[in-house]
């Protein structure tokens, strides 16, 4: 008989990891093949993948090193017939590049909204899109499992309000309203979730590491008390992704250590009227 932890196992699926060179991307991507899968990992910078398959290769694993500019639709959609084509084989799809950066509301023109909305939701449904006919041409038969999965990476921005945040969190919440409605779409064969990830120690937040003050305040605004590491949100995405979510599809995990508003104040002043002085209605 089977024990629990054999439903975490991903032995000889293929999985495709985006924005894998470093932080959560790459934890993830080594995370699978730890737990068995062989992965295709994909970011701009081929150097710091080619340290990731290192990691994944050490596991006894296969990677298949896809540098490539994933902001390109066309680009991040060919890693679905990549990974095909290499494996002959898709089951695990893990949504993780995008972000975008913090901005005052009169500096966040429609562009940069657009450029937010392409970059986190636009890509998602690229790769996502292209990787569901090859998904399931495997679904069912006797060597691959039943079930199929997508996770994408959102944001606790995205169900959270903070100043600064506009096009961040709107993009972020558009991608997990998408995972809703995707897993509607694509039930019962292909599950799909996504996780709402807080404060992570990984490149987007070396700023706040070199600043002791900084460190404390965000330390001191969540809840359990500490940064999240990568490895925890590689943690949850391994659960959506196994056997061990085989009856979660539609919903979004909470990784976030605890937060129920934002734990990083961005400082940004109160907007003042043009005559100078505020309003007293």
């Amino acid at each position: 008989m089977s024990g629990i932890l054999d439903r975490f196992s991903v032995t000889d699926h293929v999985a495709v990891v985006t924005g894998a060179g470093r932080g959560i991307g790459a934890a993830t991507a080594v995370a699978l093949a730890q737990a068995g899968a062989d992965v295709v990992i994909s970011s701009r910078t081929e150097a710091q993948l080619k340290e990731v398959a290192g990691r994944i290769e050490e596991t006894g694993r296969r990677a298949l090193v896809v540098p490539a500019n994933l902001a390109h639709t066309d680009e991040v959609a060919g890693l679905a017939q990549a990974a095909y084509d290499e494996f002959g084989r898709l089951d695990i799809v893990v949504n993780n590049v995008g972000g975008t950066v913090p901005n005052a509301f009169l500096d966040t023109d429609v562009a940069y909204l657009e450029q937010a909305f392409h970059f986190n939701v636009a890509t998602a449904h690229a790769l996502s899109r292209a990787a569901v006919p090859l998904m399931l041409e495997s679904v069912g038969t006797a060597d691959a499992p039943r079930q199929k999965s997508i996770t994408s990476i959102s944001s606790a921005m995205g169900r959270l309000a903070g100043r600064g945040y506009l096009a961040y969190g709107t993009a972020k919440a558009a991608l997990a309203h998408w995972s809703r409605l995707a897993a509607t779409d694509l039930n019962p064969h292909i599950r799909v979730n996504g996780v709402f990830v807080g404060s992570v120690m990984t490149s987007a937040l070396e700023f706040v590491a070199g600043v002791p003050e900084m460190k404390a305040e965000l330390e001191s605004s969540t809840p359990l008390g500490r940064i999240g590491e990568a490895e925890d949100i590689a943690a949850a995405v391994l659960y959506l992704a196994s056997p061990a979510g085989k009856y979660v599809t539609g919903k979004m995990l909470e990784v976030d250590g605890g937060i129920q508003q934002p734990n990083l104040d961005l400082k940004l002043p109160d907007l003042v009227p043009s005559n100078g002085t505020a309003d007293d209605h």
